[in-house]
């Protein structure tokens, strides 16, 4: 069902606005963040992720689906690629189109609402008062779909 009046507002307050002033002041006092893993990987593990710079060419709300957004991707390759990224309650899609996020790309395909997802966006998640927080890794659009990320 489809959030109507004062619940619709509220969600849409709720959701993350990417016109923010990039100055807005925060109080970090506030916010927590997850402990550090204590397990430490080794240099070859770590490398053999692929970190992409991918431009959102479209982003759709998955029918049937309270938490995922459907994204059709350039990842630089020439063929578009789609990934599933449960953030629909903390962004609109419509506001995710044309921007350059940043995608882990040689995941193993993960099917999900019957669509197959080829990777993962990169976000980044803490608590505020409780309530968690999820920002995408939004980087400029000068940087060109494909760049690797080291």
């Amino acid at each position: 069902m489809k959030p109507l009046g004062e619940e619709k507002k509220d969600l849409e307050n709720k959701k993350n606005s990417l016109d923010q002033n990039i100055d807005e002041k925060i109080d970090f006092s506030k916010v927590k963040v997850e402990p550090l893993f204590e397990d430490m990987i080794d240099f070859e593990t770590f490398s053999k992720s692929d970190f992409r710079v991918v431009k959102v060419k479209n982003c759709e709300e998955v029918p049937k689906s309270k938490k995922l957004l459907k994204f059709t991707l350039d990842d630089g390759s020439g063929k578009d690629r789609t990934i599933l990224s449960g953030i629909k309650e903390y962004y609109n899609a419509e506001d995710l189109i044309g921007r350059n996020l940043v995608a882990i790309v040689n995941l193993p395909p993960r099917k999900m609402m019957g669509i197959e997802s080829e990777g993962m966006i990169i976000s980044a998640i803490h608590e505020e008062e409780g309530e968690e927080r999820l920002n995408l890794l939004i980087l400029s659009n000068r940087i060109p779909a494909g760049a690797k990320l080291y």
